[in-house]
Formats: structure tokens, C-alpha cells, sequence
């Protein structure tokens, strides 16, 4: 079997042609775009897109919900792993009547309150702050190029 090279991809331009082959004489021309400003001071950080603020964000965000999620299903999955394995432990009394399987039970309320608490003092601590100052940057950014 021989192997045939596909066909070159269209529009093929043949070497040494005119300059008039690049365009199709059905379409606008369309004029070249103007050159810089000169007088244009160059950005003295880099643009918010690719800001490592960005990374230190996400990473302080995704702290922020590793605690609370780990509070919070932590603690059920003690709870479920005690209600499965240790059932004379959680069947014991606590007090006249009130059974430990039950006290922890109802332990898991304040427990999701606690969760929420830890989620609302990181993003307080660590998320909000960076979030603010990013929101600042991108207001003068935009400031700066409103000016000009």
C-alpha cells in the first residue's frame, strides 16, 4: 500500500504569488489596527487575570470549606461509625433514661452550628480580606484605564 500526503488545506497560497491572494475580493477590506500610544506607561503589575492574589484566594477559600465540611461530617461519621460498631456504648445511659446514641444525636445540632461559625470567621479572617483587596485593585485598574 502506498501512503498519499493529504492535500495541502485550503486556501493554499502558491509560493511567489502576488499579495493580492491573501484576500478574497468578496469580503471588506478591513483597515489595520492603529499602532499603540506612545506616550503609554506600561502596567506596573500584572494584569488581574493572572494575579497570584487569584491562587492565594482559592487556596484560602478552599481551606475555608475543607474546616467546615471536615466539622461537620466529621463528626457524623464518628457518629455513624459508633452507631455501627461500638451499639453497647451507644445504648448506654448517660443519665435516668437518656441514652448516649441519643445525647450525641442531639449533639450534632450545635455541632452544624459550630461549622458555620468556623465557615463565617475564616472567610472573615482569611478569604474576605484578599477579596476586598483584589476588589480595590480592580477598581483602580479600571480607573487608571478610564483615564487614558
Amino acid at each position: 500500500m502506498s501512503y498519499d500526503p493529504p492535500p495541502p488545506s485550503y486556501p493554499y497560497r502558491p509560493p511567489d504569488s502576488s499579495p493580492s491572494y491573501d484576500t478574497y475580493p468578496w469580503l471588506p477590506q478591513q483597515p489595520p489596527e492603529p499602532p499603540e500610544p506612545a506616550g503609554r506607561r506600561p502596567q506596573r503589575h500584572a494584569a488581574l487575570g493572572h494575579h497570584s492574589d487569584l491562587r492565594v484566594l482559592r487556596s484560602a477559600y478552599r481551606w475555608q470549606r475543607r474546616v467546615a465540611t471536615l466539622t461537620a461530617l466529621g463528626y457524623f461519621v464518628l457518629f455513624l461509625i459508633l452507631s455501627a460498631f461500638a451499639p453497647s456504648f451507644m445504648t448506654s445511659t448517660v443519665t435516668d433514661g437518656l441514652p448516649t446514641g441519643l445525647l450525641l444525636a442531639l449533639v450534632q445540632v450545635p455541632v452544624t452550628w459550630l461549622a458555620i461559625a468556623l465557615y463565617e470567621q475564616t472567610a472573615r479572617r482569611r478569604v474576605d480580606p484578599l477579596a476586598d483587596r483584589m476588589r480595590k485593585q480592580a477598581e483602580l485598574d479600571a480607573r487608571r484605564e478610564g483615564t487614558r
